[in-house]
């Protein structure tokens, strides 16, 4: 294997993409990345990296930085191919570098000699140099899940270097129920192979559709699944109180669990299969949960540390099951369309759990300001705060936030349609104040932005879907050139010469149109 004149330059335009007419492939909203399929069995699969900045960011230019010296840089005579298909070994590694060409970063010691211009292509030095595993070791970092997974496939020596497990931290593998099994040629069903994932060291997981049977098989076969696996996610499944005090009793290491979308277990479930273990738990869009099963989630997790909750049928009383334990540890709550929630609620909340950081109430749309000033009266550590899809707020609501909240990082009121300028006025004295989204705020104008102009902390501001901030109020945000993030999706105000404004003015700042 060689690396020639080809190899080079797909290596220089992946790491510079705005350099060619081809783009980047567009990597979806909520952060999946597809994983091609694989010789050896696995099936294709989905990696998942969720955080909510990367929620945020849409079809962005690849972040690999310049890989290659300026000598290379120039050389306009190399075929330039697409991220969007497979690489392959012909167009990766099967050409010479051109003379004097050399990875940066790289010392001459910690990589093979440096070709001489009398080299021809393909000599043994090049091939040394396109499998030297402490330079692979160092230029893999340059590249994403996605362009990894492809990357994997050019070679044994590539694949070897790759399937490192420092290079997947952080990344959850989603495998949807027809990707676990093989049909055989008479028919029958055989679980697939999950060698590569334990090669790679996943700790954690997300199974989509599956069911009891399917999470014993699963067990069965990864042979990380009884100690390695700390965090495991089930979306819309079939699993029973069985299946769920089964998983948890063989999976000895779950720490972190997820349950979306599964309406086959019932509160006594979570009695009988919820070990003090976890720290962080996650329920969504289950019909079976209400009262009873934070009473269970309360008594049964004294170490819990976050808790995210989407429940229609939780109601009030639910919040003061939690005990002085978790008052003391437990940092994060959301409770995300929790509909019966009031402001009685919210007292029960804040004197069960005074130590939270993180609080989100969106979509509880019963609670109302005087709900918001027990919240910031009672919960002087928050850093962040999401109010958004809550009607009843009004501006009184950020003025209790601005007097209380001196911690505040985060401010989300995405939908609170009755906030107005003046309560601008009240977020900009909030000093420590980071990221402010202000989607679909109908009443925000012109005036209000004003207000904002002046608060310096401020790195992520969305103003997404605003109907009355024209196109010279919204050219006023120049001035806070430390943001790092302006998001004007479906905001009227928001033209092409706005755009260009922006991209002359706040040349850090990424705009998302």
């Amino acid at each position: 294997m060689s690396f020639g004149r080809r190899g080079w330059r797909d290596l220089w335009k992946m790491s510079n993409p705005r350099n060619g007419d081809t783009k980047p492939p567009c990597l979806p909203r909520n952060g999946l990345v597809k994983i091609p399929t694989q010789p050896n069995g696995l099936g294709s699969a989905s990696i998942t990296k969720g955080t909510p900045a990367v929620k945020n960011r849409l079809c962005q230019p690849s972040s690999v930085p310049a890989i290659l010296s300026p000598a290379l840089a120039h050389r306009s005579d190399l075929p330039i191919p697409s991220l969007a298909s497979p690489l392959s070994l012909a167009t990766l590694a099967s050409v010479s570098s051109p003379p004097g060409a050399s990875l940066v970063g790289l010392n001459a010691s910690e990589g093979s000699e440096q070709p001489s211009p009398e080299r021809l292509p393909g000599s043994p030095s090049e091939r040394q140099l396109a499998v030297d595993e402490k330079i692979l070791n160092r230029l893999f970092w340059y590249f994403s899940a996605c362009e990894k997974c492809v990357l994997a496939q050019v070679c044994k020596a590539w694949r070897r270097v790759l399937y490192q497990p420092k290079f997947w931290v952080g990344l959850t593998p989603v495998l949807h129920t027809k990707e676990l099994y093989n049909i055989l040629p008479g028919g029958e069903k055989e679980f697939v192979s999950l060698q590569g994932f334990a090669v790679r060291g996943f700790d954690g997981f997300c199974l989509v559709g599956v069911s009891d049977l399917d999470i014993c098989e699963f067990i069965d076969n990864y042979p990380l699944s009884k100690k390695g696996v700390k965090s495991m996610s089930l979306k819309r499944s079939t699993i029973t109180d069985a299946g769920l005090e089964v998983m948890l009793e063989q999976m000895q290491g779950v720490v972190r669990l997820e349950l979306s979308g599964c309406n086959d277990f019932t509160e006594a479930g979570l009695w009988s299969s919820l070990n003090a273990r976890i720290t962080a738990l996650s329920v969504s869009d289950c019909i079976n949960v209400a009262d009873d099963a934070i009473a269970a989630i309360s008594q049964l997790l004294p170490n819990l540390t976050e808790l995210n909750l989407q429940a229609y049928h939780v109601t009030d009383t639910a919040l003061a099951y939690f005990t002085a334990k978790q008052g003391y540890t437990t940092h994060t709550l959301r409770l995300n369309s929790c509909w019966e929630i009031t402001n009685h609620g919210v007292v029960n909340m804040v004197h069960s759990l005074p130590n939270l950081s993180v609080l989100s109430l969106s979509g509880c749309s019963k609670v109302t300001d005087d709900g918001v000033e027990l919240v910031a009266e009672n919960l002087r550590k928050l850093r962040s705060l999401d109010l958004s899809w809550c009607p009843r707020i009004t501006d009184m609501a950020l003025e209790y936030i601005a007097c209380d909240l001196h911690k505040l990082e985060e401010l989300v009121l995405d939908r609170c349609v009755r906030i107005t300028d003046t309560g601008l006025s009240y977020l900009s004295t909030m000093s420590s104040l980071r990221s402010l989204y202000l989607r679909w705020c109908c009443q925000v104008q012109d005036f209000g932005l004003k207000h904002l102009l002046g608060m310096g902390s401020l790195r992520l501001l969305s103003l997404a879907g605003c109907p009355l901030l024209t196109t010279t109020g919204l050219s006023g945000l120049v001035q806070l050139q430390e943001l790092e993030e302006l998001e004007l999706t479906n905001c009227p105000g928001a033209t092409p010469e706005l755009f260009k404004y922006f991209s002359q003015h706040l040349p850090c700042c990424m705009v998302i149109e």
